[in-house]
C-alpha cells in the first residue's frame, strides 16, 4: 500500500499544480485526498473534511452519486468519444442542448460546448467580436471586464479577468480588454448605503464606455456574485444598472456563471437572482458537478440569430465540444438536481438558514462583515471591527484561517483575509450547524493566534 510520504515524493517529483509555489509545495508535501462521499473527504492520513467549498465550486449534487457513475459507464460502454466536427453530433450532446435551453432563461435557445470555464470564455471572446463582423462593425471589439474578477486562467480568461497577480506574468492582458472597479461595499462604498454604492459602480462602466468610445466597445462581462475574488455579492441596484447602461449603448452583456449557475443562488442561474438579462452565459463546473469536466457558453437569440442568419463558418471549437460521456453525466446531475428539487431547496430551505447561521458570526471579533447570497458565504477579517481597519497584507492572517480549517477537518477557502465558502447543494441544515460550528472554532483559533503574535 503506497503511503502518504511515497505519494508527496511522487508528487513532488512530477505534478506541476495550478496556482502554486512549486518549491515551497515540494518542500511541504502535498495533502493527498483519496475519498469522497455526501459533503465529506477523506486524506490518506485517514482524517474525515467537511468540504465547504464543493470541490473548486462545482460538486453540487455531492461525491459518490451513483447516477451519474451509471451515466458515465453507459456511455462509455456505448460510444467513449465522438468530436463535433465534420458536420456530426452525438445524442448526449444533442439532448444536453434541449435540457439547458429549458432550463436557462427563454432567450437562451443555443449552446456552443467547451470543456471547461476558461474555454467558455475564450469562446466569449472570439464569439462576441465575430458577432460585430458579422454586422459589419469590427471595430467594435473592446470587451469590458471588472477589476479583481476572475474569469480563467488561458490567456484571453485570464485577460477577462481582472487578478493583478495574473496580469503581472505573461504579457496579460491581451489587446482589447479593459476594466472598472468592481462593485465591493465594505471597501470602497463606506459613506454610502449599499444601494446608492450599487448605482455609483455600476456608474463605471458608463464612465469607462464613454472613455473608450462607444462605438468600439462590444461587449461586457461581469460574474453576478465574483466568485474567487472573495464572494463579493453586490447591491440590489448594480445589475439592473448594468442593464441599463448596457441597452442605452447597445453593448452585448455577458453573464460569466460557471460558478453561480445551476442552482448556487437559489435560481437555476444567477442572473435570474440579480435580474438582469445577459446576450450570453458562459457555464462550467455545475453542469456536470465536476463529475467530469464541461463548459460552454449559452447563447441568446440575439447573438445566435446573427450566427446562424449571416453564414460563415465560425472558425473556433475544440475537440471535446459536446463530449458524449460528459453531456451524459451533466444531463444526469442536472436529471439529479431537477428531481431532489434542490435549486428551490437552496432558496427556500438551506440558502435562508445558512444566512441566518452565518451571519450570525458577524458578531465575531475577527469579523467586520459576513456575506452570503444561496449557498455562497464570505467573512471579511479586520483588525478593528468598529473601523473595519483592515489586517496589514504580510501577516497573511486568512492563511492563518485556512490553516486551522484544514487541521481541523474543513475546507473552506482564504482570498487575502477574505475567507468563503459555497458547500455542495446537497448540505443539510444539521451539516449546515456542523460547518458554522466548525468555522467559529478555527475563527477563534485564529483570535488566539493573532492576540499571541501582538496583531491586534
Amino acid at each position: 500500500m503506497t503511503s502518504t510520504r511515497q505519494w508527496q515524493a511522487a508528487d513532488a517529483a512530477h505534478y506541476l499544480h495550478p496556482f502554486t509555489d512549486f518549491k515551497s509545495l515540494a518542500a511541504k508535501g502535498t495533502r493527498i485526498i483519496v475519498k469522497g462521499d455526501n459533503i465529506y473527504l477523506w486524506d490518506s492520513e485517514g482524517q474525515k473534511i467537511l468540504d465547504a467549498m464543493s470541490g473548486l465550486w462545482c460538486v453540487n449534487v455531492g461525491y459518490g452519486r451513483q447516477e451519474l457513475i451509471d451515466a458515465a459507464t453507459a456511455q462509455l460502454k456505448t460510444l467513449p468519444f465522438y468530436n463535433s466536427f465534420f458536420q456530426t453530433a452525438t445524442p448526449p450532446a444533442i439532448e444536453l442542448g434541449q435540457l439547458l435551453a429549458e432550463l436557462t432563461p427563454p432567450s437562451f435557445q443555443h449552446v456552443f460546448y467547451s470543456g471547461s470555464g476558461s474555454e467558455g470564455n475564450d469562446t466569449v471572446v472570439r464569439m462576441v467580436r465575430r458577432y460585430w463582423d458579422l454586422l459589419g462593425r469590427p471595430e467594435r471589439s473592446v470587451i469590458i471586464s471588472r477589476h479583481n474578477a476572475y474569469h480563467g486562467s488561458t490567456m484571453a480568461g485570464a485577460s477577462l479577468g481582472g487578478m493583478s497577480g495574473m496580469h503581472a506574468q505573461g504579457g496579460l492582458p491581451i489587446p482589447g480588454i479593459v476594466h472598472i472597479e468592481q462593485p465591493f461595499w465594505f471597501e470602497q462604498g463606506q459613506g454610502l448605503s449599499r444601494d446608492e454604492f450599487g448605482i455609483e459602480a455600476a456608474g463605471w462602466l458608463e464612465a469607462k464606455i464613454l472613455e473608450v468610445g462607444a462605438a468600439k466597445v462590444a461587449a461586457f462581462i461581469g460574474e453576478p456574485v465574483q466568485g474567487a475574488g472573495g464572494v463579493i455579492v453586490p447591491p440590489a441596484t448594480y445589475w439592473p444598472e448594468i442593464q441599463r447602461i448596457c441597452d442605452r449603448y447597445d453593448i452585448l452583456l455577458v453573464s460569466d456563471e460557471v460558478i453561480t449557475g445551476f442552482g448556487r443562488t437559489g435560481r437555476w442561474f444567477g442572473c435570474e437572482t440579480f435580474g438582469f438579462e445577459p446576450d450570453l452565459m458562459t457555464f462550467a463546473k455545475g453542469v456536470s458537478s465536476g463529475y467530469i469536466p464541461l463548459g460552454g457558453v449559452m447563447v441568446g437569440e440575439r447573438v445566435a440569430r446573427v450566427l446562424i442568419d449571416e453564414g460563415g463558418e465560425f472558425n473556433h471549437g475544440y475537440t471535446y465540444s459536446g463530449h458524449p460521456v460528459a453531456c451524459a453525466v451533466a444531463l444526469a446531475n442536472l436529471r439529479v438536481i431537477q428531481r431532489e428539487g434542490l435549486v428551490d431547496k437552496v432558496r427556500d430551505d438551506t440558502g435562508p438558514y445558512l444566512a441566518r447561521h452565518f451571519e450570525a458570526l458577524a458578531e465575531h471579533p475577527l469579523v467586520g462583515e459576513a456575506q452570503t447570497c444561496g449557498l455562497m458565504g464570505a467573512l471579511q477579517l479586520v483588525k478593528d471591527k468598529r473601523s473595519g481597519e483592515p489586517f496589514d497584507k504580510a501577516l497573511e492572517v486568512g492563511m492563518v484561517c485556512r490553516g486551522h480549517c484544514f487541521g481541523n477537518g474543513l475546507i473552506m477557502r482564504a482570498v487575502a483575509d477574505r475567507m468563503i465558502i459555497a458547500p455542495p447543494l446537497v448540505i443539510t441544515r444539521s451539516q449546515i450547524d456542523e460547518m458554522v460550528a466548525l468555522i467559529r472554532q478555527c475563527l477563534d483559533l485564529t483570535l488566539g493566534d493573532v492576540k499571541r503574535n501582538g496583531w491586534m
